[in-house]
């Protein structure tokens, strides 16, 4: 028989123990990242770097502003120089971090008139030792900067119509889009007004500036964004009887432990996007987990409690109706890819042109305005595979253009390789990483060029300093891990893990998954670009017809893959 609890002797029931979820009252600081929330708003340090550590300098930042608040303004320590990566672990901050900055500039939507890339160009080449990097996030970060800088860089950029706000930290991030809305002949909606109006309503104010963690969104019509990787994604959909509008995505994210987001099964037209996108983060920041960091993104929250309890929480609680029920997205025949020369709707062109790893800098971002001024253009965009696109090029123009963006490094007719390779920042800057990943990557994409120059396939390479998947290790066909390795004299050295076979749900008939793990499969930095050859002749010679690289992996033994 149970014992009963007001037995003698009968230890009293043990609370469950919270999870630092606001809502249901447990609003104690958990862990020092939300005390330091706690102590100010974020927000509030941009006051402090503008009125006294730009004229006091490095040495006078609190370092809870400088390891924590600086980040809701786009702003990281970087890494010092030297420091290998094995030492990433074990120093203290103060010992990985140089006195220079990370800045990332906000450009939600990947959106930039011809004044604003002008802008981000000249404070790299002013202020940023002529750095710049494009990233999957549709940002543009820049290296070197100073603390001493950034009031005369704000005034920069706010001049234009560019922010830092909210550029990291636990906030809402930059809001992807498709690279071509408003000029995309298969678009029903252009997504831009709600993207625009949420960055107008929520984006820097402080009922949303303290989250659990990050929070990142993604907005469009088209399939050309890794909506399934996000913490909220809109995509659009054709309802049989309300029309054009978008179904609804939650809880996506990597890192190390990655999950895909889940549809909620809703329809949501176009102007009740920003409510719908508000509540989400409302549930977010009021029911998500805040004791511990490593279980913190809206992830974990949407897998304890399943898209039904999701769903009925943000319409009862948060927006006070019952969402329409919507069908899923019919997505397109293949997966969409904006490089090179394309259509618009409007007549002229767009031309897509891919650096290599997201790599440029501040005169080739000035060079870059220059060309598209030149024929007839006052856009560019971004994309969320660290590539640039030119819109509203004259048909008549637009050869000449794909000429000019070639003198400057930035090609319209990229390799297979160089198309689909993708590095996050790595060791020279971050400091997290382990490994070095743009300059691998460079290396990598001129081996495979110069070996399999007429390789007829697409392969994505994802190449990451770290297990934090910035550059979304598990959703590309060749995922690399940045980890220390054994190398031939027994050695530690830089190395990756791989994962094989991962990709995302962007077309008809893909199904999304992670990459494939193999024991022990693991490759030095300096073997790299032999292994990915040995691997993509061994696909060439084994595939079947139109079968492509993913499900090769899955349907060869474990020996081809090695």
């Amino acid at each position: 028989m149970a014992v009963s609890s007001t037995q003698p002797g009968a230890r009293p029931a043990r609370r469950p123990r919270g999870e630092g979820q606001w809502a249901l009252g447990h609003r104690e600081p958990l862990n020092p990242n939300e005390r330091t929330k706690r102590d100010d708003n974020p927000l509030n340090v941009r006051a402090r770097i503008e009125n006294i550590y730009a004229h006091r300098g490095f040495a006078s930042i609190d370092p809870a502003d400088l390891r924590g608040r600086f980040r809701w303004w786009g702003l990281y320590t970087q890494r010092k120089a030297g420091i290998d990566g094995g030492r990433t672990a074990v120093l203290e901050p103060h010992e990985l971090e140089d006195e220079y900055f990370m800045l990332r500039v906000r450009v939600d939507g990947g959106q930039l008139n011809l004044a604003q890339l002008r802008a981000i160009a000249d404070i790299s080449q002013r202020y940023a030792r002529d750095t710049a990097d494009v990233t999957d996030r549709q940002n543009i970060q820049l290296h070197w900067i100073r603390v001493e800088d950034m009031p005369a860089i704000w005034r920069q950029l706010e001049d234009v119509g560019l922010y830092t706000t909210e550029a990291c930290g636990d906030c809402p991030r930059i809001i992807l889009g498709s690279p071509v809305a408003g000029v995309a002949g298969t678009e029903k909606i252009d997504a831009t007004p709600a993207i625009d109006e949420i960055v107008r309503r929520y984006i820097g104010i402080p009922e949303l500036s303290n989250l659990p963690r990050k929070f990142k969104s993604s907005i469009s019509w088209l399939a050309d964004t890794p909506y399934e990787a996000n913490d909220i994604s809109f995509l659009g959909v054709e309802h049989p009887d309300y029309g054009p509008g978008f179904d609804v995505w939650v809880g996506g994210g990597l890192s190390t432990n990655p999950m895909l987001a889940k549809r909620l099964g809703v329809w949501v037209p176009l102007d009740e996007v920003p409510d719908v996108w508000a509540g989400v983060v409302s549930i977010f920041r009021d029911y998500g987990y805040r004791r511990l960091r490593n279980r913190a993104r809206l992830k974990f929250l949407v897998a304890d409690w399943g898209v039904e309890k999701f769903r009925e929480v943000l319409e009862k609680e948060y927006l006070g109706r019952t969402l329409l029920d919507g069908p899923p997205p019919q997505l397109p025949e293949k997966p969409i890819d904006h490089i090179g020369v394309h259509p618009q709707l409007d007549g002229r062109n767009y031309v897509g042109v891919a650096p290599v790893v997201g790599r440029v800098s501040g005169s080739q971002l000035g060079a870059l305005a220059d060309a598209a001024q030149a024929h007839g253009s006052d856009r560019v965009r971004l994309t969320p595979y660290q590539k640039l696109l030119v819109l509203d090029v004259p048909p008549e123009r637009t050869g000449s253009l794909v000429t000019a963006l070639r003198g400057i490094g930035l090609e319209a007719e990229p390799s297979s390789w160089r198309r689909g390779t993708m590095a996050c920042t790595g060791i020279e800057f971050c400091k997290l990483a382990i490994v070095e990943t743009k300059a691998r990557g460079e290396e990598l994409v001129a081996r495979l060029e110069e070996r399999l120059r007429e390789f007829d396939a697409d392969i994505s390479i994802h190449i990451n300093g770290c297990p934090n998947a910035c550059a979304r290790t598990q959703t590309a066909d060749i995922g690399l891990k940045g980890q220390l390795v054994m190398g031939p004299d027994g050695r530690q050295v830089e190395g990756f893990q791989v994962h094989l076979g991962g990709g995302l749900g962007m077309a008809q008939g893909q199904t999304a998954g992670f990459g494939r793990k193999l024991r022990g499969l693991k490759t030095t930095a300096e073997e790299l670009p032999e292994y990915v050859e040995r691997l993509a002749r061994r696909y060439l010679a084994g595939r079947t017809e139109g079968e492509p690289f993913a499900q090769w992996v899955i349907r060869v033994d474990e020996e081809e893959l090695r």
